[in-house]
């Protein structure tokens, strides 16, 4: 107390010249409509600033909740776009068929390499399991290959060893995916024969000869094709959808019927 009586003794007049000042503005602004509107004008500045800058970082530090309710909202869509599309397509109830679809993002990803790997945060407590689809918003990404308690490989499609079927969207002819292993963004698409009309531009989707993907996730589009005359078959490239080098939030794709049809196909097999 005694420390603050004598800040006040030492620095009196100071503190009298403040008092004054404030006051004649007080007086100014009070009788003076122009002032007033600018005093009022400039403190609404102030504090429009003031809390935009606090919302922004609050804003700032809610990004990865948002970021989250935003995968989990995709989650749902995917799950109810999948399940509408299948019963379109086979005209029947959807508790013939059906995909369950988990949210997810990377931690790792390699492009650079002859056989591609991307690490993901799902594993098996997420009933996250081998052969599993994986997509983004804009396409393929690879097939899950190994899983841990909370972790899954992915098999890339930039991988010599990928092999997906796939067929052109406006034809339905459908060849198999693979990749050269030349470029990160450029995959392969071969074994369509030489009598389909194609044109650079053209849509790749997935085809229906698959027990992982669902029909018409989208792939890329054509790049180019050569025809190998011997065989009568194109090979195309496709531009790809995704960026390969830029990926984060993945979906898992879960075909509920899977097991059901490579047993039947199995037991086909061996008769």
């Amino acid at each position: 107390m005694q420390q603050i009586i004598n800040f006040i003794i030492r620095y009196k007049n100071f503190l009298l010249y403040i008092l004054l000042l404030i006051i004649s503005l007080a007086f100014t602004v009070q009788s003076h409509s122009f002032h007033q509107s600018r005093f009022f004008n400039s403190s609404n500045w102030i504090t429009g600033n003031i809390f935009g800058i606090s919302q922004g970082i609050t804003t700032y530090f809610d990004l990865d909740d948002e970021n989250e309710r935003l995968l989990k909202e995709n989650e749902r869509l995917h799950n109810r776009l999948l399940n509408i599309e299948a019963d379109s397509l086979i005209k029947m109830d959807t508790t013939n068929i059906g995909y369950t679809v988990v949210s997810g993002q990377v931690i790792k990803n390699s492009y650079a390499n002859n056989r591609n790997y991307i690490t993901i945060n799902r594993g098996k407590k997420d009933s996250v399991s081998q052969d599993m689809g994986v997509i983004t918003d804009l396409g393929i990404l690879g097939i899950v290959e190994n899983t841990s308690n909370k972790f899954a490989t992915v098999q890339s499609i930039l991988n010599t060893k990928s092999n997906i079927n796939a067929k052109l969207k406006n034809t339905n002819h459908f060849g198999s995916l693979i990749w050269d292993a030349k470029a990160y963004n450029v995959v392969q698409l071969i074994d369509i024969p030489r009598l389909v009309p194609l044109n650079v531009g053209d849509t790749i989707v997935t085809g229906a000869m698959s027990s992982i993907f669902p029909e018409n996730i989208p792939i890329g589009t054509i790049r180019k094709f050569d025809l190998d005359i011997a065989k009568s078959f194109y090979r195309i490239d496709v531009d790809l959808f995704n960026d390969m080098t830029n990926i984060k939030n993945v979906y898992i794709i879960n075909n509920l019927n899977r097991e059901e049809i490579l047993e039947l196909e199995k037991t086909t097999a061996n008769e």
